[in-house]
């Protein structure tokens, strides 16, 4: 499911921020990107993720700015050597003035700009804080997930009612009666008898009550009509089901082709059809849920 969500904060003189990106996915798939220094709040960092989320490709990224009080001016020491190495080199051999500090420090790599280095129990208070975000983040971001699940039940509500109405269509087609089911095979055997006298009509007549049986979609009617209850409980009772719902999508599936499979009337084999397309998306929107 798709979602956006940021939250930032700061403590002791450092700011930072947090943005989450979702998408659709499968699984969960966590892209997290973190500052240099700030490697330690990723294990935490999953743990809730994998605690709060079950589905979807999640960017996480966490920005750190450090205060310019928090922050340290250091001497490249090993620059600083080679750099009066080369002037006095240079003012041996040249007659020039001799150079100023500013103009020493002003030299790249001379002077460096470093973040203070908390102590350990600064820097423990920085992720809980950092961390404690993180999770204000996540609530926006499943919020979000959840208006547009809301939106998206709705949609497959509409998709299930139109299979339902399917299902009673093929279920009240009239080439499923007994007497039109009678009258085919009737005409059928008649057909053969013409074309081959000999064969004995009593096995003809076994025959056909086989097709007959083999051709019923009584079991196929009443598995959909189950598939189709499971799918509004499912619906009604909330939370991470999509996976459960895809499995059912899946099931629907199954039973609209073989539901075709033993359609021997074009009426009720465009009542499938119908049927399939509309299973078809069902499973395209599942894929956005939870």
């Amino acid at each position: 499911m798709t979602g956006f969500a940021r939250s930032d904060g700061s403590l002791s003189g450092t700011r930072w921020a947090w943005e989450l990106r979702s998408v659709n996915g499968k699984g969960l798939d966590i892209r997290l990107r973190l500052p240099p220094g700030h490697d330690g709040v990723e294990p935490r960092a999953r743990e809730l993720f994998a605690a709060r989320l079950s589905r979807g490709n999640l960017q996480a990224t966490l920005t750190v700015d450090a205060d310019s009080t928090a922050q340290r001016i250091k001497i490249n020491e090993s620059v600083l050597d080679e750099v009066v190495r080369a002037m006095e080199r240079i003012g041996g051999r040249l007659q020039v003035q001799p150079p100023t500090l500013d103009g020493i420090l002003s030299i790249r790599g001379v002077v460096e700009v470093a973040d203070a280095e908390p102590d350990e129990a600064a820097r423990a208070a920085f992720d809980d804080a950092v961390l404690t975000g993180l999770d204000a983040a996540l609530s926006g971001l499943i919020a979000m997930r959840a208006r547009e699940g809301t939106a998206l039940g709705n949609v497959l509500t509409l998709r299930i009612d139109e299979i339902e109405r399917l299902v009673r269509e093929a279920e009240e087609s009239p080439a499923r009666a007994p007497e039109t089911i009678r009258e085919r095979l009737a005409e059928q055997i008649a057909l053969l008898l013409d074309a081959a006298p000999a064969l004995d009509p009593d096995r003809l007549h076994q025959e056909a009550v086989l097709l007959a049986a083999k051709a019923d979609i009584r079991e196929e009617i009443d598995r959909l009509n189950a598939h189709i209850a499971a799918a509004r409980t499912l619906l009604a009772d909330g939370g991470p089901v999509g996976r459960r719902l895809d499995f059912l999508a899946q099931e629907f599936n199954r039973e609209v082709n073989t539901l075709c499979a033993k359609s021997n009337d074009r009426a009720l084999t465009a009542t499938g059809l119908a049927m399939k397309a509309v299973v078809d998306q069902l499973r395209e929107q599942i894929q956005n849920l939870e």
